[in-house]
């Protein structure tokens, strides 16, 4: 009996991260789509990407494709800093999170077109920061492990003593500075992520608890 509500646990918990990494990269997506500059994570991704365009003629080559690739280094390099991190959860989000971002691009890309007005995508680039804050939130209290990305200023967190709402913005401003030196899209939605997410995420770490606490206990 005991054997099967463990893996009952195990279930639910994968279950809630699968919905937050879904949740999350619509909100990824969005900021993509708007076009005032990606998420710090995925500015580093379009800055790789963009460096080896020139040099990759493939059809693999794609922007879910970057992501993928990008998060099995960074989880192998994880492993071997503290394993303990890197779970389940997390290769899921490394399996499934660039992908995701690719079926959200084509799904949604009829909500912009070269001439839609900078007040419209900022608020499609506000709501994909609260969208984005909320489910990273639900996939880091899933404790089924995370995404490679958030993984990092949850590692760095936990190592420094530090909250994860400041650690994140730290990280986040990293990433888009290597990001944006390779040539991804830096704007004032980037800023806007940079310096929100964190916080909002800190919002809403509380509430997403209780949820997965209801489900789990």
């Amino acid at each position: 009996m005991g054997k099967k509500l463990i893996n009952k646990e195990i279930i639910i918990r994968v279950v809630l991260l699968m919905v937050g990494l879904i949740i999350a990269h619509f909100g990824v997506t969005l900021f993509i789509l708007a076009d005032l500059g990606a998420d710090p994570f995925n500015v580093f991704v379009q800055g790789v990407f963009r460096t080896l365009g020139p040099h990759i003629n493939s059809s693999l080559l794609t922007h879910g494709n970057t992501h993928l690739v990008i998060s099995v280094l960074i989880i192998i390099v994880l492993l071997i800093v503290d394993r303990s991190y890197v779970k389940i959860g997390t290769v899921l989000c490394m399996a499934f999170g660039g992908p995701i971002i690719d079926v959200f691009t084509f799904v949604l890309k009829f909500l912009f077109t070269d001439n839609s007005p900078l007040w419209y995508r900022l608020i499609f680039n506000a709501l994909g920061c609260v969208i984005l804050a909320y489910g990273m939130t639900m996939v880091i209290k899933s404790e089924a492990g995370t995404g490679p990305n958030d993984l990092v200023a949850v590692v760095i967190s936990d190592k420094v003593k530090k909250k994860f709402s400041i650690v994140r913005v730290i990280v986040d401003i990293v990433f888009v500075a290597i990001g944006f030196a390779l040539g991804g899209s830096l704007g004032v939605g980037t800023l806007v992520c940079a310096f929100l997410v964190g916080p909002v995420a800190g919002v809403f770490l509380p509430i997403n608890e209780k949820i997965v606490k209801k489900f789990v206990s």
